[in-house]
């Protein structure tokens, strides 16, 4: 089969989430230089908002940055190298839910306990 005959194996992702979580009394400041950065050089991400206390399956506070396909290979390293210790979650948006924060999750930092029983499967 010709190279253009094959279907990708990433074609089912439609974009990529990144949840940068934080602690609202300790690193909430470190969240906030990581998202004005994002805000700056990305302007093509959403920068979802704050959430001061856990929110669906997420243990912690966070804040969700929501970006196409196209600036992953951008800002998914530029996140790497500045979060300053912050977590975390990067994953795909393939649909599937739960696969997608568990399965297809990509984790910077610690990996934290997520509710998984709240997300569809």
């Amino acid at each position: 089969m010709s190279r253009e005959g094959r279907r990708s194996m990433t074609d089912g992702i439609t974009g990529w989430h990144a949840h940068v979580y934080y602690d609202p009394d300790q690193t909430r400041a470190v969240a906030a230089r990581l998202r004005e950065a994002i805000g700056e050089r990305f302007p093509g991400a959403v920068l979802g908002r704050w959430h001061d206390r856990p929110v669906g399956p997420h243990p912690t506070s966070m804040y969700q940055v929501a970006f196409g396909v196209d600036l992953f290979p951008a800002l998914a390293p530029f996140i790497a190298l500045n979060r300053e210790g912050l977590t975390v979650l990067l994953h795909p948006e393939t649909g599937r839910q739960r696969a997608d924060h568990t399965a297809h999750a990509l984790w910077m930092g610690a990996v934290l306990p997520l509710d998984v029983s709240v997300l569809p499967e």
